[in-house]
């Protein structure tokens, strides 16, 4: 991996509200932790910075970070709970950028209440400057949509309800 990859890697991350990048190779292991919450503490601003750690060496298989769970708004917690046990969800095949719509002129791919079949595109992720259409695998009507346009995605995240009756 070259030195400019390392730094437009370091740069969407970055960019992005992902936590945590991690790529290995033979030779290279590379992952880029972004860091960057501010805290305020009696006053006093605290900023952490991204960190990048470099190994020329292969290193063994680490075990996946635990993910910090998002705070619940108070609103959210006087709601009821709805049942979305009957429907599927349609989560990302990887980390980037969702978009919903295929250029900002353009319709959004799927609202709700739409009909999808397999292989209709129902969004576009992202991922290291490359767009991925991303279809459908199964059919059935649009409930929810789970993302917002230029949203960060982490893989297997949901992305749609889909009520397949």
């Amino acid at each position: 991996m070259r030195h400019s990859e390392i730094q437009d890697l370091i740069k969407l991350v970055a960019k992005t509200k992902v936590s945590e990048v991690q790529f290995e190779s033979d030779k290279v292991k590379l992952v880029i932790k972004n860091e960057s919450v501010v805290e305020y503490n009696n006053g006093v601003q605290t900023v952490s910075v991204p960190q990048t750690v470099v190994s020329s060496a292969p290193a063994p298989a680490a075990a996946p970070a635990p993910v910090a769970a998002a705070p619940i708004k108070e609103e959210a917690k006087s709601a009821p709970k709805e049942d979305d046990s009957k429907y599927i969800t349609v989560k990302s095949p990887m980390i980037g950028t969702a978009y919903k719509r295929p250029s900002p002129d353009k319709d959004e791919f799927v609202q709700v209440g739409d009909e999808i079949k397999p292989g209709d595109v129902i969004c576009i992720i992202e991922a290291m400057k490359l767009f991925n259409e991303i279809e459908s695998e199964v059919s059935g009507k649009i409930v929810k949509i789970l993302i917002d346009d230029e949203m960060p995605v982490e893989y297997d995240q949901p992305l749609f309800l889909v009520d397949p009756s």
